[in-house]
């Protein structure tokens, strides 16, 4: 897109959250909009995100007594829902498919994800882990633009099924998140017969003293295993770092430390009997999500803290999935379109504060990325990411390029050179490093920030000149 062009571009974005209790699909469009004046270096910004199509709330189909997530019938229900929205997988350009909660440790969660990821449109970024779902459900939960817009911290704690995925956010940054084992679907009931006991209630239930097996009555020891989740979670919200010890609590430490938090948010499926209890129909509930809910809701501590309705409920982490998971890559960037999209590329910081340094610290990361990504010469690739470059003149640019260039020599592969800066840089260093190896498919993207750890997904360059780009975790447990 030339300066002066200010035409708006639109992409087709899907979300799929595979849950512990729930599937839902989401369909999104993107618009796309130049921002920079005609005399300066193109911007390009989303400027709207609307959605085309949300599915209704299907129960997650289960094989081999509820081992094993049914892959045929997932992938039936994403195409019915593709159809339901008028597209076609092809249309797909961006967005996420996730595996939540505790459908994230089904024997076949990462076979799901990546035949999803595969078949449901060329660029669903696969993706697992409760702190990326936290993360993302506080996105599509309306968190994260809470805490931007009054300037204060909270915490999102989006309860599914089989997990709690706290994210807490402060003036729209992300100070940490943590999981717990509270959630919907840990007891379940025929009648007032306990008939399910998840692993962390039954070790719980052992701590408290409490007498708890299948096919007793429902009784006292439900209602105290709801109040010790409740006061679990309160504990960990005021920054408890011994509530790290307890059955209940998934994560190592509550990431954000002793932070004071200033208001609360819910989301996920047991919200919505916290916020709308009275469209509750108990009839239809054969677990503990509604008491859990009745519980939040008449905790006095909880209710020390500010309580925020969020935008989503229990669409929350596909809506984050599908409209909060695709970033935006600069205008003046080196793309080789022939190998794009590329997925699930770990990626490898490599600090240059001295460029005296440079050829050391480039070649030492690329020998660490070899044996952590490529220890058997598969050619499996990485990206490097270069986070704090100083001013540099072209000389210096041609100097890095090089260094890139001969670092990469070692490598016994001819996959891609794939380079992400934060400065508004890629084209000048990506046709630099071109320059140097011509043979060789050269991406080079900017303006975005990852961290090392980080994957990145990058799609297919659009009309405007830039590459839609998903940041993410990628983590089975």
């Amino acid at each position: 897109m030339i300066g002066n062009d200010r035409k708006v571009e639109t992409i087709i974005s899907a979300g799929i959250d595979i849950g512990t209790s729930t599937t839902k699909i989401i369909i999104s469009r993107f618009s796309l909009l130049n921002m920079a004046g005609s005399t300066h270096v193109p911007k390009i910004e989303i400027i709207d995100k609307q959605i085309l199509h949300k599915s209704p709330i299907y129960r997650t189909p289960l094989l081999d007594n509820d081992y094993l997530i049914d892959i045929e019938a997932v992938f039936a229900i994403v195409k019915q829902e593709y159809a339901a929205a008028g597209v076609d997988k092809s249309e797909i350009q961006t967005g996420a498919v996730i595996i939540t909660g505790e459908s994230a440790i089904k024997s076949n969660a990462r076979q799901v994800i990546q035949y999803l990821s595969d078949e449901a449109g060329e660029f669903l970024v696969a993706t697992a882990g409760p702190d990326l779902e936290g993360i993302i459900a506080a996105k599509g939960s309306g968190a994260h633009a809470w805490s931007q817009k009054h300037g204060k911290t909270i915490a999102n704690i989006d309860i599914g099924g089989g997990t709690a995925n706290i994210a807490v956010y402060k003036n729209g940054s992300l100070l940490g998140t943590c999981t717990l084992h509270v959630g919907g679907r840990l007891m379940e009931f025929d009648g007032d017969t306990v008939t399910k006991i998840s692993p962390p209630v039954a070790s719980t239930a052992e701590m408290l003293g409490i007498e708890l097996n299948k096919g007793q009555k429902n009784g006292s020891g439900t209602d105290k295993i709801l109040e010790e989740m409740v006061s679990v979670l309160v504990s960990v919200l005021n920054g408890d770092q011994s509530a790290a010890e307890h059955p209940l609590f998934l994560s190592q430490s509550a990431g954000w430390g002793n932070a004071p938090i200033d208001a609360v948010m819910f989301s996920g499926g047991v919200s919505e009997c916290v916020y709308y209890p009275e469209h509750d129909d108990p009839s239809v509930y054969s677990d503990i999500g509604r008491i859990l809910a009745e519980k939040l809701n008449s905790s006095g501590e909880l209710r020390n803290w500010e309580w925020v309705t969020p935008e989503e409920t229990v669409r929350a982490t596909v809506c984050g999935a599908g409209m909060q998971t695709t970033e935006i890559s600069g205008a003046t960037i080196q793309i080789d379109k022939s190998v794009l999209p590329l997925k699930n590329l770990p990626v490898i910081e490599v600090p240059i504060a001295d460029m005296n340094e440079a050829e050391r610290s480039v070649s030492q990361k690329i020998e660490q990325a070899i044996a952590l990504y490529d220890p058997q010469a598969e050619g499996n690739n990485f990206a490097l990411y270069f986070s704090d470059l100083p001013q540099l003149s072209f000389k210096n640019v041609q100097h890095l390029a090089s260094v890139i260039c001969s670092a990469y020599r070692q490598r016994k592969s001819d996959a891609p050179i794939v380079a992400v800066v934060k400065n508004d840089m890629a084209k000048v260093l990506g046709q630099s490093i071109m320059a140097f190896t011509p043979e060789r498919s050269i991406i080079c993207i900017d303006q975005l920030n990852v961290v090392n750890g980080d994957y990145v997904d990058i799609g297919r360059m659009l009309d405007s000149g830039v590459v839609p780009v998903v940041i993410k975790t990628l983590a089975f447990q």
